[in-house]
Formats: structure tokens, C-alpha cells, sequence
């Protein structure tokens, strides 16, 4: 097929092999998916758990006798085909790749562990591709259009789904090494590490899980991540007012992903807090998360570090590792999550402005 040719075909197929449709605008789109899924599954199950509410932690599902879905583990269940439908939207897929795409999500999310977004990201963009590339090309759509959507991308999820977790893992190995450190540099080291994997198409919550990272690491954690949320949340306050300072301040600060891309200098507002607010949350207040593990990788999130540390005073207080929960527990929880970063981050950000690296706009969602 001649260069003009195989360019006029990717224009009829609406396929745009660019920077800003994959890496801005499908990276924003899967966030969005990742939010209403695992991240609003772990609120459920927390606010359930927190409060008593026996309808949200209650079995609504049962699989062969074995496997209980809640209201919020049904949402966490979803997370691949979530991410994989939301980049199949803003990928411009017909129908039938669209939905297809639940499918391939659902592989790669599975076989791709802690790195299940990463894989879900690079995978279903090539899926979707495959798909719009052979839609409206046979008599028999229904059929071709879903057999290469599905195939591709459950292939390549076996390939590579596997590989892409394991490499997403090794930031999970250098945070549990970062814990094995004194205080002072394992809190800069998980805050920093933890806190970008928030943002990135990394799931910072599932590494957290699945390395059981609690007690000063996961303090460290949780000031990492709410340093992103926070700081993004609040110095881009002039750009996106009261939705965006929601959105990312209780929603996930993955919303900035595609413009980190077309400046990285954003990104050291919130970075450079974290890596303030982490000894501080290890060495002066030394705050622990001995609550749910993922919670370390939630920030504030829908309150859910914030909820995590509280109901691990809780249990240290209920077994007496913790005489009571005191007002210096409360202040440093205050600051390390909200006051800190909304303070710290705008500050450096106005440095990082004087100096031309970031101007207006560059925060827009």
C-alpha cells in the first residue's frame, strides 16, 4: 500500500498515531474510568466498613459458592473494563470496537497485577486501533469487528500483560526497600515514589495492597499521595476553580496526566512537596497507616487515607499498641494531607512560573 494510500486509510478510520491522542487524550479518559471504578469501589467498601452500613458490606453476588461481591467489590471487579471502555472512547471507536474493548480491559487489567493500567493504557489503545481498522471493511461486522478487538487484545494481554505488571512492581520493590531505610530518607523515598504513582497509569492503591505497605511506609505513602491530589488541586485553582480543586482533590490527580506530558515542569510543584511532607509525616509526627493497605495508596481520595489512618488509631487503640488517639494524631493528620501540600505546592509552583517553566494554562483539565 503507497504512503498516500495507507495515510488517506488511517483518515477514513479516524486512527491518529500522535502523541496527544494517546498519550493526553486516552491517558485523561482512562483515569476517568480507573475513578469510577477502583477508586469509587474502595470508598464504597471503606464508608461501609467505617460506618456500619450492612447493605454496603453485605454480599449482593456470590460466584460458585466461593467468591462475595459487595456493592463496592463489584465496582473494583470492573476496573479493567472500565479503563478499557473509557480509552475506547476517546479513541473516537465505533460500537462494536467500543464494547469489545470490556473484554481486552478486563485481560489485561487481570493479568497485568499492580501494573493492571499500564497494561490496560497500551493495550487497549492497540486493540482499539485493530478494531477501528477492520470496522466497515466486510459484510459481516458484527462478527470480524469483535473477533480482531477481542483477539488482539486478549493475545497481546497474554504477551504482555504479564511483563508490563512485573516492571510496575519493581517501584513496589524500591519502595519496600525505601522502608528498610531510617525515617527521614524513607519517608522522602515512598512519599515521592508512591505519590507519582498516583498520578501516572500506575495503580499506587494496588501496589500498596498487594506489598501490605502500612504502618510508617504507608504514613509516608499517604502524604505522597495527597501531596499530588492536594497540590495540583489547589495551584491549579485559577484554571479549573471549584470542579477541578473536587476533582482532583478528592477524585485523583491522574486528571493531570496529559498535560504533565505536554510539560513535565508541572509536575515538580507537588513532587517536591511530597518529598517535604514524607519525613515530616515519618519523623516529627511519626503517622502510621495500620488500617486497609490500599488505603496508603488512596490519599484523599474520597477521604479514604485519611479514613485508613483513623480506623488503624482505632485498632491500636482497641489491642492497646496505642493508649488513645491524641490532638498531636489529629494535627499531624491535618497537616501532612491538607494544609502542607495546598500551602507548598502553589509556593514552588510560583517559583517554577517566575522562571518561565509553567504558565497559564498549562494546569487546564
Amino acid at each position: 500500500m503507497a504512503k498516500g494510500s495507507v495515510k488517506a486509510f488511517l483518515e477514513r478510520k479516524n486512527i491518529e498515531i500522535s502523541a496527544r491522542r494517546y498519550g493526553i487524550d486516552a491517558l485523561s479518559a482512562m483515569a476517568q474510568g480507573l475513578f469510577c471504578s477502583l477508586l469509587i469501589g474502595t470508598i464504597i467498601n471503606t464508608l461501609g466498613t467505617q460506618f456500619h452500613i450492612a447493605f454496603l458490606t453485605t454480599p449482593v453476588w456470590t460466584v460458585n459458592e466461593t467468591t462475595a461481591y459487595t456493592v463496592g467489590g463489584l465496582a473494583v471487579a470492573m476496573t479493567g473494563p472500565a479503563m478499557a471502555i473509557a480509552i475506547g472512547h476517546a479513541l473516537k471507536c465505533p460500537p462494536l470496537v467500543l464494547f469489545s474493548l470490556a473484554t481486552v480491559g478486563f485481560a489485561a487489567n487481570g493479568l497485568g497485577g499492580a501494573g493492571g493500567p499500564l497494561a490496560v493504557l497500551i493495550i487497549a489503545i492497540i486493540a482499539a486501533e485493530c478494531g477501528k481498522a477492520v470496522f466497515g471493511e466486510t459484510k459481516v461486522d458484527i462478527l470480524v469487528t469483535p473477533l480482531v478487538t477481542i483477539g488482539v487484545g486478549v493475545g497481546l494481554s497474554a504477551w504482555w500483560a504479564p511483563g508490563l505488571g512485573a516492571a510496575a512492581m519493581k517501584i513496589g520493590a524500591l519502595i519496600m526497600w525505601a522502608t528498610e531505610l531510617r525515617p527521614f530518607l524513607m519517608g522522602i523515598i515512598v512519599s515521592v515514589v508512591v505519590g507519582m504513582a498516583l498520578t501516572l497509569p500506575i495503580s499506587s492503591a494496588a501496589i500498596c495492597a498487594a506489598l501490605q505497605l502500612t504502618g510508617l511506609a504507608g504514613g509516608a505513602a499517604v502524604a505522597g499521595c495527597c501531596a499530588q491530589m492536594v497540590g495540583f488541586a489547589v495551584m491549579s485553582f485559577k484554571e479549573n476553580r471549584w470542579g477541578g480543586l473536587v476533582s482532583q482533590g478528592i477524585g485523583t490527580s491522574m486528571l493531570q496526566m496529559g498535560n504533565i506530558v505536554k510539560n513535565p515542569r508541572i509536575w515538580i510543584a507537588p513532587t517536591l512537596t511530597a518529598a517535604i511532607t514524607g519525613p515530616i509525616a515519618t519523623c516529627i509526627f511519626r503517622m502510621q497507616m495500620n488500617g486497609a493497605a490500599v488505603s496508603s495508596g488512596m490519599g484523599t481520595c474520597g477521604f479514604v487515607g485519611q479514613i485508613g489512618v483513623y480506623s488503624g488509631w482505632v485498632k491500636d487503640v482497641a489491642s492497646g499498641a496505642k493508649a488513645g488517639i491524641t490532638a498531636m494524631d489529629w494535627i499531624g493528620l491535618i497537616l501532612i494531607c491538607f494544609v502542607l501540600p495546598a500551602i507548598l505546592a502553589p509556593l514552588i509552583n510560583s517559583v517554577c512560573r517566575k522562571l518561565g517553566w509553567v504558565k497559564d494554562g498549562d494546569l487546564t483539565l
